[in-house]
Order: structure tokens, then C-alpha cells, then sequence
């Protein structure tokens, strides 16, 4: 009913004529306990709808048993995949996890890790939003010695621990497949160049251009939120371009695939005019048509060594105070999207 009064401890050690301190360790089974006094414990619990205070018992020891998990974005196959890994390893535990979204505002990410500082997280797990100023929001974490790893989305001059993929050589791999290709004036979409993993991709990108003595063009650099009114805007100045581009490079498997949808629709063919390739292979690089060229990596994994880190630190195996950098391999996945040059058979 509502507003009754909460069942204790004290009250099934009143009804059952037995000490607290009895019916606290009845409920957990104890061994100092005999069977028919736990079961006699447990049964009335149970009739009585009586509910461990696991936060209360938690406090007591300087310890929640939550890991925060901050997420720039909570809507992409990859992000998911993340979660997914992180989840499976901290299942396993007495760890539950505890998700703020920033939803790529800088802003927003400041007042969630003040907000998981204030809920007392044992560890966080972090990809930083496209805005983040710096990382002084996470200096109450470290001066409590509250361990935080960092994922994907990195301040690569930052300290703790950070999870990344090798994303200078993945970008050179796309341009250096598209040049393979015959290509010869690629544009590269792609977002804030002061986040580690557009930088990076951007770096490797002129990279293969400069390698295979093909002249950058300022104008070939678009950068903007790799959203679809963005990237059709980008696909429209793309093909005002002189000389017309023949090769796209999108630092996102969405952008990438909105592009395609937008050169159809204006006649443009893919890959004969332009050839098009992405990045993180998402669910959408299969179901766009030509299926996207892209680069694969597990998120999953990611996720799974974030959880394990985090793990290690709580239980003194290894502390991850000290900047620690795990660079994650990549696969260039050749799809229609970029074939220009048909591999004989």
C-alpha cells in the first residue's frame, strides 16, 4: 500500500525473537547460521517483502559498486557495441553501471561527471563530446583516486588510461585505397578537427595524398556535424567543386551513406563518378546501396578492456593513474561503394 512503513531487520528479528545481528547473517546464508534458522530468516523476508539496503551496506564500506559510463552519443551500432562489451564484464561483478549522456555538448558532459562525482561512482568510463573544453571536470575523480578510462574519444596530451584505434593509418588505408582506386581530387568530410579521432583520420588522410604526390586543396577539407542536412550541404559544395571531385572520404559511416543517397538523387554515380568510403562500419554501410567501402574495429572490445582496466584498478592489480595509451587495429573493408577498379578473378 502506499506510503508503508519500510520492513527492517529489526522488525523480522522482533516477529522472529532472534538478534539483528542473527537475521543479517541468516539473510546471507551464513555459515555460522544453522539451514532451518536462515530458511525460517529468508521465508518471512520474503513474506514480508523485506528489501536488502545494499546502498546503506555499500556507504558503510566507501564503496557503491557503480561504474559511471559517459557517452558522447547514445545512437550508433558502435556506441551500443561499447556498451554491450563494457556490460558484459562488469555483469559478471557486483558492479552495476550507471549511463550519463552528453549528446555531443561539452556543457552537458561537465554537469554529468559533476553529477557521478556527487553519486559517489567507484570508476568511470568516458568518450569525451565533440565541444569538451579540456578535462579539468574529471580532476575530482583523480584526486579522489577514482580511476577513469578513456575510450575512442581521447585528449591524447591527457593523462589515465585511454583506449584507442589507430585511426592515422586507418585514414591513410581509405585515401590510399581511393587514390588504388584512380582517384585523383578526394574531398574529406569529417567533424571537429580538435577531437583525437577526426585529427588523426584527417592526418593520415593528407598523409596518402602527400605520399602519392597528390596536391591538397584547402576547399577539399569539409568539417561539420556529420548529421544528414550537413551532409547533404556537403555533398552540394562537393559537387561545386573545380576540379570535380572524383573520391569522398567520410570520417562517419551515416555521413557517408547520406552522401551516396544525395549523389543519386543528382545523377551522380557511385562509384563510376565518385567513389565513397567511410568509417566505423555500421549497420547502415550494409544496407546502403552500393554497400560502403569502411574501416571495422570492435567496439565490443573496446568496451570489454575499458570494463577490465577499470576492474584491475578497484582490485589493486594495476594502477591506471599513469597515462597508459591501448592503440586497437583496424580493418579496411572494401565494399561497391569505392570499386572502381574491378580485381580480376
Amino acid at each position: 500500500m502506499p506510503g508503508q512503513k519500510e520492513v527492517t531487520i529489526y522488525d523480522l528479528a522482533k516477529e522472529l525473537n532472534l538478534s539483528a545481528a542473527t537475521i543479517s547473517r541468516g539473510l546471507k546464508d551464513s555459515p555460522s547460521i544453522s539451514k532451518a534458522t536462515c530458511k525460517r530468516i529468508q521465508a518471512l523476508a520474503a513474506k514480508r517483502g523485506f528489501q536488502i539496503n545494499s546502498f546503506a551496506r555499500n556507504l558503510r564500506q566507501n564503496k557503491t559498486h557503480i561504474i559511471g559510463v559517459m557517452m558522447h552519443e547514445l545512437n550508433t551500432s558502435f556506441m551500443v557495441s561499447v556498451l554491450s562489451g563494457i556490460e558484459k564484464v562488469l555483469g559478471k561483478t557486483e558492479y552495476d553501471i550507471l549511463i550519463a549522456h552528453s549528446a555531443e555538448q561539452g556543457e552537458t558532459e561537465i554537469t554529468n561527471a559533476r553529477n557521478l562525482f556527487q553519486k559517489r561512482v567507484d570508476g568511470v568510463i568516458a568518450s569525451l563530446a565533440l565541444d569538451t573544453p579540456n578535462l579539468d571536470h574529471f580532476n575530482c575523480f583523480t584526486e579522489k583516486n577514482i580511476p577513469v578510462v578513456y575510450f575512442d574519444r581521447v585528449e591524447e596530451q591527457g593523462g589515465g588510461a585511454k583506449i584507442v584505434v589507430d585511426n592515422y593509418n586507418s585514414g591513410y588505408q581509405v585515401t590510399e585505397h581511393l587514390i588504388k582506386q584512380g582517384c585523383k581530387s578526394i574531398v574529406h568530410l569529417t567533424s571537429n578537427l580538435a577531437r583525437n579521432v577526426y585529427k588523426r583520420r584527417y592526418d593520415g588522410y593528407r598523409a596518402a595524398l602527400s605520399d602519392y604526390n597528390i596536391p591538397f586543396r584547402p576547399e577539399q577539407l569539409i568539417v561539420c556535424h556529420l548529421d544528414e542536412a550537413n551532409s547533404r550541404a556537403a555533398t552540394t559544395a562537393m559537387l561545386k567543386m573545380n576540379p570535380k571531385p572524383d573520391g569522398l572520404f567520410a570520417a562517419g559511416d551515416f555521413a557517408a551513406s547520406i552522401c551516396i543517397l544525395a549523389l543519386k538523387e543528382k545523377g551522380i554515380k557511385v562509384p563510376e563518378d565518385i567513389a565513397v568510403a567511410g568509417f566505423n562500419n555500421d549497420a547502415v554501410s550494409t544496407i546502403i546501396e552500393p554497400h560502403l567501402t569502411t574501416v571495422n574495429y570492435s567496439g565490443f572490445t573496446m568496451g570489454e578492456i575499458a570494463a577490465r582496466l577499470i576492474l584491475d584498478h578497484l582490485n589493486g592489480k594495476q594502477d591506471i593513474s599513469i597515462t597508459n595509451t591501448i592503440i586497437m587495429n583496424a580493418e579496411l573493408i572494401v565494399r561497391p561503394s569505392s570499386q572502381r577498379i574491378k580485381s580480376a578473378k
